[in-house]
């Protein structure tokens, strides 16, 4: 075995103890958003760091790699000696304070270096699980206050209970929201970039339970009558939100999936492309359930009591025997 094996056997251990490490600090039972996530467009990340962007974008749920790569783009544009006038190193720009505390040694030469492309990358990824950990709870977009916290550090997002009025950070979300579109490789199906971004957010859902009445534009919520004790979303709450959050607050849905059905233009089947929606009638003769057209004849949606945001079928047999309605948004 060359030395260059070795490194990369090295390397990829330490990735795993790594990995162990931050899925035990995020306490997460759902799988990784990597895992889920649309998946980097390797053709836009350097060759060398491509499979260390994916590898931090598997270590917790609260990341993927596209996002891993879009706050790279937006740090030091993939320079590895960038240096910023306040002191931050690197291509994930830490401060040396935060380096100390986060940094790892990833490419496994002994040293945990702020300029060494894996050792930034994975420190990125496992600082970012922290601090999507550290201001959990708060409301608003989880991603968004994390990368708020990232960029103003987490006392701020705290204390503004939110993300803090600052102009650079503020910009900052935005800015890295819009790269991760760039980031992520589609579905089959043309997306534009609104849709690309109503099924981004839409898999940040994932795993979060299902509640009647539950949730709206500012995120999971407490419903009523069977919905009283669970903190989630319901089918059009889940719609709601995601094309709000996708819009930027500049599209506000009605509340209920009838509703839903009626606003935005009509579409066929056969136009559907990621980022639509398709209601159903399920049982009364009204359209009284509702999903985010995924691509790849897949739909991400609320089902019901008991059950979590997950991924399904539009050719499951409950599902395609019903009568269908698409609408397009943005």
């Amino acid at each position: 075995m060359n030395g260059a094996a070795r490194a990369v056997l090295a390397a990829l251990a330490a990735f795993i103890g790594l990995a162990m490490g931050v899925a035990v600090l995020a306490g997460s039972t759902e799988q990784a958003a990597g895992a889920d996530d649309l998946p980097l467009n390797g053709a836009k990340v350097p060759d060398e760091y491509e499979h260390w962007v994916n590898a931090a974008g598997q270590l917790c749920d609260a990341v993927s790699a596209p996002l891993i790569a879009a706050q790279i783009d937006a740090e030091s544009g993939w320079d590895p000696d960038a240096v910023s006038a306040a002191g931050a190193i690197g291509l994930s720009q830490f401060m040396p304070g935060t380096w100390e505390t986060w940094g790892v040694d990833a490419d496994g030469d002994g040293r945990a270096d702020p300029r060494s492309g894996p050792d930034a990358i994975m420190s990125q990824g496992r600082y970012d699980c922290w601090l999507a950990e550290k201001v959990r709870g708060i409301a608003g977009d989880p991603t968004e206050l994390m990368l708020a916290a990232y960029n103003a550090g987490p006392g701020a997002v705290e204390e503004h209970n939110g993300v803090p009025p600052y102009p650079e950070t503020q910009a900052y979300v935005a800015r890295i929201q819009q790269l991760i579109t760039a980031y992520s490789r589609g579905a089959t199906e043309p997306a534009d970039e609104f849709g690309a971004r109503v099924v981004q957010y839409a898999r940040k859902q994932l795993g979060v339970p299902y509640s009647w009445g539950g949730g709206g534009v500012g995120g999971p919520g407490y419903g009523f009558a069977q919905g009283g004790g669970t903190k989630g979303f319901d089918c059009s709450s889940l719609v709601q939100y995601v094309v709000y959050q996708a819009s930027q607050g500049r599209i506000t849905l009605p509340r209920t999936s009838q509703e839903q059905v009626t606003t935005g233009k009509a579409i066929s089947r056969d136009q559907l492309r990621p980022g639509d929606v398709i209601g159903f009638i399920l049982n009364d003769g009204s359209y009284d359930h509702i999903g985010i057209y995924a691509g790849d004849g897949k739909m991400i949606h609320a089902p019901g009591t008991g059950d979590a945001v997950k991924i399904s079928e539009l050719d499951e047999p409950y599902y395609a025997s019903k009568p269908q309605k698409y609408r397009r948004y943005g």
